[in-house]
């Protein structure tokens, strides 16, 4: 879906459509999304309020509504779930689509992308795009080439050309910090890849390596998964003001651990793997610190102690969470659960 929270809202309120807005904000947090007006001044989903008006003072701030794009996007889904068996949805308003045994269209995936952003908009007037490709990884790219309201096929004798000038950092798994080292051995694009061997990859990305060597020709094994199983839990909040004392802090994190355990309550089936303390300053420097422990109020107040001793400073955001191991993993020196006595592609 195209900038879903925003066109949602502008379908309640055209007289948003001209002018750019934002989601969510306020004085200390950041922004959900914003629409394609606001993107023209380099606004982004993500930014800080203070990034935003700094790049576009007169943007319009709009509160957040999430049982309404709850909604829309239920609408939404409905109408994909007709063409699709096979449908992993990535988050409320993405997902993956394998239709190679779909028998709409005369068997086109292109013609039943159209078909299906068409039903989209004269149902729910609002907007999607579509990439069409043989695979996940050239599907995901594909989709981004003619947003908002298009869409964009990438035919399978087409792949080895398309995936040459494609920049490493649209490659799912390249983030930031590796797309900077990529970088610094002058590595762009996936084709500057293509020149390594899959031993000169594992120097550079270690295990991440082998799904690079076969990213950046294109290849793509995973399927569409139908169903979803969560990694972590996490809760996190910013503070409208910066936190200066350690006590302060401390007071935050019991809240947080409070609100975390509640959290956990809906999964008492699957076991901890680790916890972890999030802190982010207050010139947005960001650090995390996880270990191996159970889920106890002290252990993550000694991680925060450990951390926050290292670099004392305001703070402006906390954060607190846990990575869960797979059900279909076995894991005999596991955790239990959680310390709760009475709880058991298109």
């Amino acid at each position: 879906m195209d900038a879903f929270f925003a066109s949602v809202e502008i379908r309640e309120r055209p007289e948003l459509k001209n002018i750019p807005i934002a989601i969510g904000g306020g004085k200390r947090g950041v922004i959900s999304t914003c629409n394609y007006k606001a993107r023209e001044f380099g606004v982004r989903s993500a930014m800080s309020t203070v990034q935003v008006k700094k790049l576009c003072p007169h943007i319009k701030f709009i509160q957040g509504h999430h049982s309404k794009y709850r909604e829309a996007s239920q609408e939404v889904f409905a109408i994909v779930e007709k063409y699709a068996d096979l449908i992993e949805q990535v988050s409320i308003d993405e997902a993956y689509l394998d239709v190679t045994n779909s028998v709409e269209c005369g068997n086109s995936a292109t013609l039943l992308a159209q078909k299906i952003r068409n039903e989209i908009f004269e149902k729910t007037k609002l907007t999607a795009s579509a990439g069409i490709a043989p695979n996940k990884l050239l599907a995901k790219i594909a989709s981004d080439y003619n947003k908002p309201n298009g869409q964009f096929t990438v035919a399978p004798h087409q792949v080895s050309e398309f995936i040459k000038k494609i920049e490493l950092k649209r490659i799912g798994g390249v983030g930031r910090v590796l797309n900077e080292r990529l970088l610094s051995f002058n590595l762009k694009t996936c084709e500057d890849l293509q020149r390594l061997s899959l031993d000169e990859l594992h120097q550079i990305c270690g295990k991440f390596g082998d799904s690079l060597y076969l990213y950046c020709r294109g290849i793509d094994y995973r399927e569409v998964q139908t169903e979803y199983e969560r990694k972590s839990v996490g809760v996190e909040r910013t503070f409208l003001n910066d936190l200066t004392s350690p006590l302060e802090m401390k007071t935050q994190m019991v809240k947080l651990i409070t609100e975390l355990k509640d959290d956990l309550k809906r999964y008492t089936d699957r076991k901890i793997k680790n916890i972890h303390v999030k802190i982010k300053y207050s010139d947005f420097k960001s650090t995390t610190i996880e270990r191996n422990l159970p889920v106890e109020d002290q252990n993550f107040f000694d991680l925060f102690e450990e951390r926050f001793a290292e670099d004392p400073r305001d703070v402006r955001l906390l954060g607190v969470g846990v990575k869960l191991y797979s059900t279909e993993t076995h894991h005999e020196d596991a955790q239990l659960s959680f310390p709760f006595p009475n709880l058991k592609c298109v």
